[in-house]
């Protein structure tokens, strides 16, 4: 009688998904020892630090996120107050970081795209100014476009009585930016409309000239690279894909929207995670500015308590978190768009 693979000591079709579970449970295993191996050569390396500050007679710990801060955050969102503790500081330092990175992200995503799509064009004024306006960002510090910006939305912006309209209940300002905003009332949910008035528009939200400068030069210095990732994956995308759209008698929009940018997105989408990532970490630069966002609590809060390792340990953490969750997001993104691409 013949004997079967199984019988035979060989696995078969049949024992090939029980293998493939136990590979997926072994590798996952694997990375939950060299996470929690991480996470314990870390927790050394902070105690051993904090150790050698104490026995030099230096105070140390993380015992100080308790008490009261006592140190002044003009603007952020969660509210705090002076007299609420460190570690409600550092959350709104937090929340204001993310409250400039996300915006300043998208508005690079949408410009770049623009930018990248219009030089590629054959229009020959477009394509030169879009490629103009990338040469100059990417050649220029972040920095000093920063303090470029800063300089404008302080000094040649008109003053808020007279703010300068940029669409209906949308005012900017020296004061910075108003516009409209839902707030809670008695009939429930509504959308507040700034209003002009005689010391500037009132109602909605206001956006210090601080959050409006790093949002400003954060999406428009990103905005650069993002094109040049755009341009890439467009170029990268066959010829033969674009001669088809074009036999199907589908306009240059549609041959873009339909054909080449879902096609593009497979080498767009790696690049532009890095770059995101590179936005979330330059918005550090904003304590150039003044505005409250994590590195300058954390700033403040060495200059009250001392502890200057202990809040730079929570910076670093507090980054590194964040650029693990968006790296997490664009790489299941990545996957998504891989998966439609080869279906």
């Amino acid at each position: 009688m013949p004997t079967t693979p199984s019988q035979a000591g060989t696995p078969g079709p049949q024992d090939q998904p029980a293998r493939a579970r136990w590979a997926l449970v072994r590798k996952i295993l694997l990375q939950l020892v060299f996470v929690a191996a991480l996470c314990g050569l870390v927790w050394w390396v902070v105690q051993h630090a904090l150790d050698v500050l104490r026995a030099r007679g230096v105070r140390s710990g993380f015992d100080f996120l308790l008490d009261a801060a006592g140190i002044p955050i003009s603007e952020g969102w969660p509210s705090y107050s002076p007299g609420e503790p460190f570690w409600r500081a550092f959350l709104t330092g937090v929340g204001n970081t993310l409250r400039a990175a996300v915006p300043a992200s998208i508005l690079a995503v949408m410009l770049g795209l623009l930018l990248g799509v219009g030089r590629l064009v054959p229009h020959r004024l477009v394509s030169g100014l879009c490629a103009g306006y990338i040469n100059l960002v990417r050649n220029i510090p972040l920095l000093l476009q920063l303090l470029m910006v800063s300089f404008a939305v302080g000094s040649l912006l008109p003053d808020p009585i007279e703010p300068l309209q940029l669409l209906p209940g949308v005012w900017l300002s020296k004061a910075g930016l108003a516009m409209p905003w839902p707030v809670h009332g008695e009939a429930g949910w509504v959308l507040e409309w700034p209003e002009r008035g005689n010391f500037g528009p009132t109602g909605g939200a206001a956006l210090s000239p601080e959050y409006v400068a790093i949002v400003a030069a954060l999406a428009l210095y990103s905005a650069g690279f993002v094109a040049e990732i755009v341009r890439a994956g467009i170029q990268a995308v066959p010829q033969g894909q674009w001669l088809a759209a074009r036999a199907l008698g589908l306009k240059p929009g549609q041959e873009m929207r339909y054909v080449v940018l879902p096609q593009a997105q497979r080498v767009i989408v790696p690049a532009l995670t890095n770059q995101l990532l590179s936005l979330t970490k330059n918005s550090s630069l904003a304590v150039a500015v003044g505005y409250p966002e994590l590195v300058s609590v954390a700033n403040m809060t060495i200059g009250t308590t001392g502890r200057a390792f202990e809040c730079i340990a929570i910076v670093m953490a507090v980054y590194l978190l964040l650029s693990l969750l968006i790296a997490g997001g664009m790489n299941l993104y990545n996957k998504r768009v891989a998966l439609r691409g080869w279906a």
